[in-house]
């Protein structure tokens, strides 16, 4: 009810409401106990949350982006992050889109003016050298 136009444009939206089971979290990436989860209500993981802020608060520079709909909420967390002042990365392998073409031409325009677009091995040696 509080997803303005983007539920009216994209009705598949009404069904990512907390208890519905299609918008559960998958059992590789069920967040910790100790982790954050904030739930938004538009494409942008930033816009309308407190994300920004925890972030900034903990000294954290840099975002690493994974998720559904590259060319919607994966283009628009990417922009506003960097809109942020974050550094933002996005795992090529870690996204998809309903076709490869929009897929494709975000992924190109991410790498081009609003973060990095790198692999999942180099996503994860850079993630474990960090963690060395």
């Amino acid at each position: 009810a509080d997803g303005g136009v983007w539920v009216r444009k994209a009705p598949v939206m009404k069904d990512m409401v907390e208890g519905n089971p299609l918008a559960e979290f998958c059992e590789a990436v069920l967040p910790r106990a100790d982790e954050v989860v904030l739930s938004k209500q538009y494409a942008s993981a930033f816009f309308g949350t407190s994300l920004a802020s925890l972030l900034h608060a903990q000294g954290i520079d840099t975002v690493v982006l994974a998720g559904c709909s590259t060319s919607g909420c994966i283009r628009a967390s990417a922009v506003d992050a960097l809109q942020h002042g974050f550094r933002t990365i996005v795992v090529r392998e870690c996204v998809g889109d309903r076709h490869n073409d929009p897929h494709e031409a975000n992924l190109f325009d991410i790498d081009s003016k609003y973060g990095d677009v790198i692999s999942r091995q180099e996503a994860m040696t850079q993630l474990q050298r960090l963690a060395g």
